[in-house]
């Protein structure tokens, strides 16, 4: 039973310290539309689309015309390999 409540602890602080190691940003401005897994702010003439979800805590009154601060980090999805990194060298021909 210690071993499994052991086990259980540092997988814990596993996932912690994974999540901790994603790089946080924030963006600031008039929200220009909210939907059900999106809301949208601009930020001086670009607007940032952001997706949010269940699990996305908000404080206040989400609504159009509302100043927000969004924090979010950037996670990827899928990675998709096109090549497999190699170049190939192109040969040389000397001139005679």
């Amino acid at each position: 039973m210690k071993r499994i409540m052991v086990f259980a602890l540092l997988m814990m602080f596993a996932t912690v310290s994974i999540s901790a190691a994603l790089e946080s940003y924030q963006v600031t401005g008039p929200v220009i539309e909210v939907k059900d897994n999106t809301v949208t702010v601009q930020k001086g003439k670009e607007n940032w689309q952001i997706a949010i979800d269940k699990d996305t805590k908000t404080t206040g009154d989400l609504k159009v015309g509302s100043k927000a601060t969004i924090k979010y980090q950037m996670k990827a999805t899928t990675i998709e390999v096109k090549d497999s990194g190699k170049k190939e060298e192109k040969k040389e021909t000397k001139k005679k």
